[in-house]
């Protein structure tokens, strides 16, 4: 559903962006890179149905390149997902680096960003809740929320 307005999302407190993703280099290597594909496919549904792990929402886009933009709550709840035992991600990155390493026919990349009030600001005009607008609370970019200056300091 589209919102036919100027909106900003509001989130309270810190949270944290996560960019993650895979590259394939060699795409005839079918073999390779679809067990890192499906990895993360087993991974976000595991999120899903535990929420008090951190997630609150993803986006993702297919291509050569594949990249997820994930929102969580805390650095914390990210950092003890990557390494929980009981976790659909320690068992694939152990299989990645095991079945791939460094032998380039798969590439993977991520980056974490901790944000906090007055150090982010976003703006969506005729979009459906989309991004960070999912994971938060969407309201009318008026009065002191009209510029990204005004949403930087919270209106």
């Amino acid at each position: 559903m589209v919102l036919n307005e100027k909106v900003t999302a509001q989130l309270d407190g810190e949270f944290v962006v996560f960019l993650i993703g895979m590259r394939i280099n060699k795409p005839w290597m079918l073999h390779k890179w679809l067990p890192v594909t499906s990895a993360m496919g087993r991974m976000l549904p595991e999120l899903y149905r535990q929420p008090e792990l951190g997630l609150l929402h993803h986006e993702m886009w297919l291509g050569r390149t594949l990249i997820l933009v994930q929102y969580w709550r805390s650095m914390n709840q990210l950092l003890d997902y990557a390494k929980a035992r009981d976790s659909q991600h320690l068992p694939a990155w152990q299989a990645f680096n095991k079945a791939i390493g460094t032998d380039g026919s798969v590439g993977i990349w991520h980056e974490t960003y901790q944000a906090s009030p007055g150090t982010y600001e976003n703006v969506y005009v005729n979009m459906p809740p989309f991004g960070l607008g999912k994971a938060a609370t969407l309201v009318p970019a008026k009065g002191g929320l009209q510029s990204a200056q005004g949403r930087l300091r919270g209106g």
